[in-house]
């Protein structure tokens, strides 16, 4: 392949902590072997936790925040631990908005981005657990206007094939009409439009796919997704600034704006507030927001079975299948590498001390990184948020104190290691980005010649017109307009900015011909060519 096209893995709402840290994860155990033959041998670590180590560990982690805060540069990030049913650590740092004074404390609401899929999985297995639905509910049963692109898949896909993004959807399939202005209903109604792998067995992970599922949870319960979600998981956890609505996030006082790296990927340690994502479209799967102390209420839910206070939540049958392996998310890459597994909204690895540990990061490039860790054996959590686009920064604190707590020692610098695997996601997208306009290009057409109105059955109308000399693309509910600049021939181009699926520096090519336009932003699934009427 000459170049890559526009891609949104782990571009939008979700980078799952596993997927990143895979090839980091062979860490040789630094305590001595010693197999506790109480245990099943499923449940048995290979490497002993000392007595007092995950308190160590917990005292430490003030200093890997205010270490990590100061070489990422990051604005503003908020840590949780949570051990035995208890929070034990829960504090702020820096700020909710470069410029301003306003700290981050404990109670700041974060945009949670792809923790959203976890946090939504609980209010999926509640239902599950009162019998409105089961995991494998088949989605078209619930919602009979919902069909994907192959009759027997569509009536056959259930929420758990959707949670596990074993469904044959593309990769992040729907986030591009999503940033042209389409709710989720129209979203959710184009999804057959797009060509699908072999079912269940083909993993690709989609913000969308999950929506379809919780939405058809919601429909069995007779209530919106948002009003669900806080029926029956928020308020009984005592959640009280957590929501799944974009209005209630915007509305919070003590708010984390989102920030964008200001300079080049990987050096800039600049940051600055310039776009505010709005992910209600796709809230099941990205539109949580949340403070760090409502989210260890939340993995003391998850680490407790399902119990809150003693109460139970959720029935722990219920909830266990969403933090089982379900579908393999990263295949070993080699005989003695480990693979990553995902559930229903929740990442499963196993760590080289041979303990599960259950995680998801979350991800906006406008401006949202986070993440938690989960050790099960040791009923032992960690949350991180932060109000800055992916950097490492979260995955780092996490896997750093999981290191003390299981090693007692860090065993390698995190944050350069996942920064290595991050600074990919910002590099520029199209066959011409980095390029120079040719010296001598081929003249265009009168721009006349080019204008009019193009369909497209999967992103809609849209509209080219010529303004002040240039050709503008106007296209989707929103609308998004992109200035055309000619290219040579008939090719033109544009850059994107403020969007979610392209990193700064993308450039689109626009191609016209025989009463055809192609977009190459619009086609990384074969969908981007619309027909002039």
């Amino acid at each position: 392949m000459a170049h890559r096209r526009f891609p949104r893995a782990g571009r939008r709402a979700g980078l799952s902590c596993t997927a990143l840290a895979l090839l980091l994860l062979a860490s040789p155990a630094l305590a001595q072997t010693q197999i506790d033959a109480s245990r099943p041998p499923p449940q048995t670590s290979g490497v002993p936790i000392p007595k007092g180590q995950i308190e160590s560990a917990v005292g430490k982690v003030d200093a890997l925040a205010r270490d990590l805060m100061e070489r990422s540069g990051i604005p503003g990030l908020a840590v949780a631990v949570v051990h035995e049913g208890k929070t034990v650590f829960l504090k702020g740092y820096g700020v909710r908005k470069v410029g301003e004074s306003a700290a981050i404390d404990a109670d700041t609401v974060f945009q949670l981005a792809s923790l959203s899929k976890s946090v939504g999985a609980g209010v999926v297995a509640h239902e599950v657990g009162r019998g409105t639905v089961k995991w494998d509910t088949p989605v078209e049963d619930l919602l009979p206007w919902f069909a994907l692109n192959d009759d027997w898949v569509s009536e056959h896909v259930t929420i758990a094939d959707l949670y596990s993004h074993r469904s044959g959807l593309p990769d992040h399939a729907g986030d591009e009409l999503e940033d042209l202005g389409y709710d989720r209903r129209q979203v959710l109604e184009r999804l057959k439009k797009l060509p699908l792998a072999p079912f269940r067995v083909s993993y690709a992970y989609t913000n969308f796919g999950v929506t379809a599922a919780a939405e058809a949870v919601a429909s069995a319960a007779g209530k919106d997704w948002e009003t669900l979600s806080d029926e029956v998981l928020y308020k009984p956890l005592g959640m009280a600034s957590t929501s799944s609505r974009f209005a209630d996030y915007m509305a919070r006082s003590n708010r984390a704006v989102p920030h964008v790296r200001v300079g080049k990927i990987g050096e800039s340690k600049t940051f600055a507030a310039k776009f505010q994502r709005d992910p209600q479209a796709q809230s099941p799967a990205g539109g949580v927001s949340s403070s760090v102390r409502d989210m260890a209420h939340w993995l003391g839910f998850v680490l407790g079975g399902g119990t809150y206070e003693g109460r139970q939540i959720v029935p722990e049958k219920a909830l266990l299948p969403a933090m089982r392996p379900e579908m393999i998310s990263s295949p070993a890459y080699a005989p003695d590498a480990r693979a990553g597994f995902y559930g229903y909204g929740f990442s499963v690895n196993v760590s080289p001390a041979g303990r599960v540990m259950i995680d998801h990061s979350g991800a906006f490039i406008l401006g949202a990184g986070t993440t938690y860790v989960l050790l099960p054996s040791e009923k032992l959590g960690i949350v991180v948020l932060t109000n800055a686009q992916p950097t490492g920064a979260p995955e780092a604190l996490s896997a750093s104190f999981m290191d003390l707590a299981q090693f007692g020692t860090v065993t390698r610098d995190w944050l350069t290691a996942y920064g290595l695997l991050i600074d990919p996601l910002y590099t520029p997208l199209g066959a011409l980005a980095g390029k120079s306009a040719p010296a001598k290009p081929a003249p265009a057409k009168p721009l006349a010649t080019y204008v009019g109105t193009y369909a497209n059955a999967y992103f809609g109308e849209a509209r080219v017109s010529e303004e002040k000399g240039r050709l503008v693309l106007t296209v989707g509910p929103k609308p998004r307009v992109f200035i055309l600049d000619h290219w040579s021939g008939d090719d033109f181009i544009f850059r994107p900015e403020g969007e979610e699926t392209a990193p700064v520096g993308s450039v689109s090519q626009v191609t016209f011909s025989d009463r055809r336009m192609k977009v190459e932003f619009f086609n990384e699934n074969g969908l981007g060519t619309f027909e002039r009427r």
